[in-house]
């Protein structure tokens, strides 16, 4: 479980996180939604430990995030940032296998190992484990990062924008693998813009405007058209087409 108790965070003359109070129970994937400039990314930062709040706490497990050291952090959550940039000459296994570095510190065992490949097999990449990171198409690069996001084998894995400047198809995949994850016990929390895709696969939702918190919990119990529409200043409604949630403008 993930407690955020009065998260506030300012730049400048701009409030961007506003008191942001909120509980996350473990488990499913969960969706960040709202417009461009939320705060949707600083609170994952924040949830992370990269960003220190003017007030306000995040406690994992009853841990304070912002007092724990950074491998104690690394231990129980992973972030994949937004816009990842990857060093050049890497192999797709090799990248994966950074995913480990918190726990072996510079000396892989069997164990850590056996977790790439698992990480590899994972999202259908064995593949392409001896290939180039660099040579690989937008949608096969985002899916070795989330690999190696994976890799750590922390309970909580945050993903800012995980599918950006992706087609239909390997969005999809992506969503589709990160289901899977969740399904085996894992906690996915990201942030993400396409509506059609976190209506499809998230459980819960949190719903971000103006660095408050609009709704959380939920999705069926907690996203409505009006919801949206106040959340996007568009008029949007829900829908049910051949037993799947749909989001509609209009």
């Amino acid at each position: 479980m993930i407690e955020i108790a009065g998260l506030t965070l300012t730049r400048g003359t701009l409030r961007v996180l506003d008191d942001v109070t909120l509980t996350l129970p473990a488990g499913g994937v969960t969706a960040i939604i709202g417009p461009n400039g939320a705060g949707k990314s600083t609170l994952l930062n924040c949830l992370a430990g990269l960003i220190t709040p003017d007030a306000g706490t995040v406690r994992i497990d009853d841990a304070d995030i912002h007092r724990l050291r950074e491998p104690e952090r690394a231990l129980r959550l992973s972030l994949l940032p937004q816009g990842q940039s990857v060093v050049p000459r890497l192999t797709v296994r090799e990248l994966v296998s950074f995913g480990r570095w918190p726990h072996h510190r510079g000396r892989p065992g069997p164990e850590d190992r056996a977790l790439v490949e698992a990480a590899l097999a994972r999202f259908a990449l064995i593949p392409l484990a001896e290939r180039l990171v660099e040579e690989l198409s937008g949608g096969q690069r985002q899916r070795v990062l989330v690999a190696m996001a994976f890799a750590q084998a922390t309970p909580w894995m945050l993903l800012d924008e995980p599918l950006a400047a992706l087609d239909p198809r390997h969005a999809r995949d992506i969503m589709e693998r990160l289901h899977e994850v969740a399904a085996s016990g894992r906690s996915v929390l990201l942030v993400v813009h396409d509506l059609a895709i976190a209506a499809r696969y998230a459980q819960s939702c949190i719903c971000m405007k103006n660095g408050r918190i609009l709704a959380a919990g939920p999705w069926d119990q907690t996203v409505t058209g009006d919801l949206l529409s106040t959340l996007y200043d568009t008029p949007l409604r829900l829908a049910d087409v051949e037993g799947q949630r749909v989001i509609l403008a209009g």
